[in-house]
């Protein structure tokens, strides 16, 4: 008999055993997936938010986030220098702020408020209506999130009063008609936020008294074969006095800081699944070949020889940590969604942002540690099965 026949027969002999073991890896596995997706679920939905937006480079005059750092000054002059680069395909100024618009009971209600300018590539996603386009009619445009129209009542075509609060406070300036273009979805918006974006312009005249001059970011676009590395070059040697950064660059100094705790626990809980894995499997086959000596004893005397002994341990341990293997894959999958729903409940937590994204990294991960952890755990159970006396354990089996 083979040695997989062989630990076949073992496992089916003994079904409440491998059921018990089957189920507890599955468990731990699922566990162990989780954490894996968890190192860098993060990353790869923070990444994926970047590039849908469809920029590569952004220019902001210090090396803190946009919405943190200073606005950069002279921001036309150095998005037209930006744009005259060869390798840039396209330059977008980007103001951040806040306004308020009146309701139903005449008190304000505070929003996100961007100035954007004209972008030549596609705008946000438009869920209704149109994106962001200048009228030629000197109607001032703005799009806004569904929550802010629903919030409202409001949708394309509507009109809407705005009056800025870019400095913390209601501006002095009269409030702004605008009229809604169209509902689209911001890559950063949280679930409570009611955001609406205008164009720069617009922007100036809501918030009065803002430098006309100024933008929080440029975004940048690199033309088709560039890589972001280079633009970033480029635009250093080109436009000193400001800083540039790729999405891989902001990825890194957030998987360095923001990220870096959900990185620890990760490693720290996957650790530790692992070990009770091999635990887990190794006290199973520890067990099992404890009351087989006399079985295995007979085997020896009948020529079988010791290799195969060991590989049918080796094949038993594959069998449990396999099967429980594969099965914590699926219910993996269901507590990560369940995980990821709690988890995105925290407040300032982006709608788009998700904690646990299934990864071809993490599935392999999964695979290799469980292989690793089934051939570990059938290390002491095959040592004692190697080095077992023959004769004595005869002896001691007719004895008893």
């Amino acid at each position: 008999m083979s040695p997989a026949g062989l630990a076949w027969r073992y496992v089916r002999r003994q079904p409440a055993r491998a059921a018990l073991g089957v189920t507890g890896i599955a468990v731990v596995g699922a566990l162990l997936f989780d954490m894996l997706l968890l190192s860098r679920g993060l990353v790869v939905s923070f990444r994926d938010i970047l590039d849908t937006a469809g920029f590569d480079v952004r220019v902001t005059s210090t090396e803190a986030q946009p919405t943190l750092g200073p606005p950069l000054p002279q921001a036309t002059r150095v998005a037209a220098a930006v744009a005259a680069l060869p390798e840039v395909r396209e330059v977008v100024p980007l103001r951040f702020g806040k306004a308020e618009v009146p309701v139903t009971d005449g008190s304000p209600l505070g929003i996100n408020l961007y100035g954007s300018g004209t972008r030549e590539g596609r705008g946000w996603p438009v869920i209704e209506g149109t994106g962001l386009t200048p009228r030629a009619d000197g109607v001032l445009p703005v799009v806004i999130n569904r929550r802010m129209a629903r919030r409202l009542g409001i949708g394309p075509g509507s009109k809407v009063r705005l009056t800025g609060a870019c400095a913390s406070v209601s501006s002095a300036a009269p409030a702004i008609e605008l009229e809604v273009l169209g509902i689209v979805s911001f890559p950063f918006d949280r679930a409570a936020d009611l955001t609406a974006m205008t164009t720069l312009p617009a922007y100036v005249r809501i918030c009065g008294g803002e430098d006309p001059e100024e933008a929080d970011v440029l975004l940048v676009a690199s033309k088709t074969g560039v890589s972001a590395d280079a633009t970033v070059a480029a635009i250093g040697g080109a436009v000193p006095g400001v800083y540039a950064f790729s999405n891989e660059q902001l990825l890194d100094r957030f998987q360095k800081t923001d990220f870096s705790y959900f990185r620890q626990i990760s490693f720290v809980l996957s650790s530790i699944t692992v070990f009770f894995a091999f635990l887990l499997v190794t006290t199973l086959l520890t067990v099992s070949v404890n009351q087989r000596f006399g079985e295995l004893a007979v085997l020896r005397a009948l020529g079988v020889r010791r290799r195969r002994i060991v590989a049918s341990l080796l094949f038993e341990s594959a069998l449990l940590v396999g099967t429980g293997g594969l099965l914590a894959l699926p219910l993996g999958g269901a507590m990560a969604l369940w995980l990821d729903g709690i988890l995105r409940q925290m407040p300032d937590i982006p709608q788009r942002l998700h904690f646990f994204v299934l990864d071809p990294r993490a599935v392999v991960m999964h695979v290799a540690l469980i292989v690793l952890t089934a051939m570990l755990a059938a290390v002491y159970p095959a040592y004692l099965a190697a080095r077992l006396p023959i004769a004595a354990t005869l002896r001691r089996e007719v004895v008893s």
